[in-house]
């Protein structure tokens, strides 16, 4: 019954399903695995535990501060990060226990990794619940995918436990069972994110489509790769009457297009800037006036692109990039007559 209503709410859920099962079972036996040698070995002591979570803690923090905005551009790199990440602490308190006097580094290094596996996994969980409810029902998913994830821990407790009966007092054993669970679960998760079909348009995303419309849809080959970037500093804003209505201003520089962004843009005109810095760019080896050329291109052919996105099915509505810190403003004044 709980598959069933998933099929109805969520896009392509019983393709994801089994392989988002198992990776769940493998985390916890390798979390199993990873607390072996804490339980047979010696205790740690307070200061061992508090620079631990402390270095947990601080990457927590410092990690979000540095790529909590690309998070939602990049949601499925990021859940693969995740998984990694967690391997990876786990690798570091299997292996603490072999270097007694580097034991604090490791254990510290282990929970910065799981640290960034907790911010990581928990902003993505959040993207990918969005993209599941689509009939508005977010609070719903979560609770049906908290209670799979639930049931998926305990079936991984129980194994978990057999393993480490078998595994117990036998080093390579143990580490046979680390190495070839880690193995399966990072592979499990990699092919579950395939299975997902994001409709939400990042640089990625959006530069490919546009080069895949700009090939068949009009017989032009020459499309490159545009350097998009925003917030650029312009010294001196040359606005004509024609800049009166826009919400963003292009600059070659440096190889690249730099996008100055209106302090009053919305997300379509985020998006706008974007395909027209592409456009920019692919014209510019081509090209003189390639203002002119790529203004005239999104005049008569955005409006199609972006039709024939949304019939594809395509969120075209925003453009999922980090988040622009400095945005300009800027007023167009008519000039005075002059007078002689």
């Amino acid at each position: 019954m709980l598959l069933f209503k998933y099929g109805i709410h969520c896009r392509g859920f019983q393709l994801i399903y089994v392989p988002c099962f198992l990776p769940k079972h493998c985390s916890v036996l390798l979390e199993l695995e990873r607390n072996l040698p804490l339980l047979l070995g010696p205790p740690f002591r307070f200061k061992q535990w508090f620079l631990r979570d402390f270095t947990g803690m601080l990457g927590g923090i410092l990690f979000t501060f540095y790529q909590g905005s690309n998070l939602d551009s990049n949601a499925k790199m990021w859940r693969l990060v995740a998984d990694f990440m967690n391997d990876l602490g786990m690798l570091m308190d299997l292996i603490s226990p072999l270097y007694p006097s580097a034991l604090v580094p490791i254990v510290c290094l282990g929970s910065l990794s799981r640290s960034f596996t907790g911010v990581a996994s928990g902003a993505t969980r959040a993207a990918l619940t969005q993209h599941f409810s689509l009939e508005n029902n977010a609070a719903d998913i979560s609770a049906k995918e908290g209670s799979q994830e639930t049931v998926a821990t305990m079936i991984g407790m129980a194994l978990g436990m057999v393993l480490a009966h078998f595994t117990g007092g036998y080093p390579l054993a143990v580490w046979v069972s680390f190495l070839l669970l880690t193995f399966v679960h990072m592979y499990a998760n990699y092919m579950a994110v395939r299975c997902l079909s994001l409709t939400t348009l990042n640089s990625e995303r959006g530069s490919l489509l546009l080069q895949n419309f700009m090939k068949n849809g009009q017989g032009d080959d020459s499309y490159t790769t545009a350097s998009f970037k925003n917030g650029a500093c312009m010294s001196v804003l040359d606005l004509s009457m024609e800049c009166k209505q826009v919400k963003y201003l292009l600059l070659e520089r440096e190889g690249g297009v730099h996008a100055v962004i209106h302090k009053e843009a919305t997300p379509t005109d985020i998006l706008q800037s974007f395909i027209h810095s592409l456009v920019l760019a692919s014209l510019t080896e081509h090209s003189k006036a390639v203002h002119t050329e790529s203004r005239l291109w999104m005049d008569e052919s955005y409006n199609v692109f972006i039709t024939k996105l949304q019939d594809a099915g395509w969120a075209a509505g925003r453009l999922l990039t980090p988040s622009i810190v400095w945005r300009a403003h800027w007023v167009h004044v008519s000039a005075e007559p002059k007078i002689d």
